[in-house]
C-alpha cells in the first residue's frame, strides 16, 4: 500500500508542475495579448490544478478516503474542463 501512496504523491506532484506551469504561462499571454480567452482558459487549467492539489493533501494529511478524493478531483476536473471549454468558446 505504501508503493500506492507513493505513486499517489508523485503523480499529484507532477500534475502541480504542468498544471502550474500551463496556468502560468496562459496568463502571461494574456497580459501581452490583452486577450480575455486566455485568462478564462489560465483559470480553468488553475482550477483544474487547484482541485489536484487539494485532492492530494486531503487525503495525505487529512486521511479522507480514496473514493471521497477521486470525486472531489472529478468534481475540479469537470469544473475546469468547463472552464476552458468556455474560453475556446469566446475566442471563436
Amino acid at each position: 500500500m505504501n508503493e500506492i501512496i507513493t505513486a499517489i504523491a508523485v503523480v499529484k506532484s507532477v500534475i502541480l508542475l504542468l498544471g502550474g506551469g500551463i496556468t502560468y504561462i496562459a496568463f502571461k499571454a494574456y497580459r501581452r495579448t490583452g486577450e480575455e480567452s486566455l485568462r478564462v482558459l489560465g483559470v480553468g487549467f488553475g482550477i483544474i490544478t487547484l482541485g489536484a492539489l487539494l485532492t492530494g493533501v486531503a487525503n495525505q494529511f487529512f486521511s479522507v478516503s480514496l473514493e471521497v478524493g477521486v470525486l472531489i478531483n472529478s468534481i475540479f476536473v469537470a469544473l475546469g474542463l468547463a472552464v476552458i471549454m468556455y474560453s475556446l468558446h469566446i475566442q471563436s
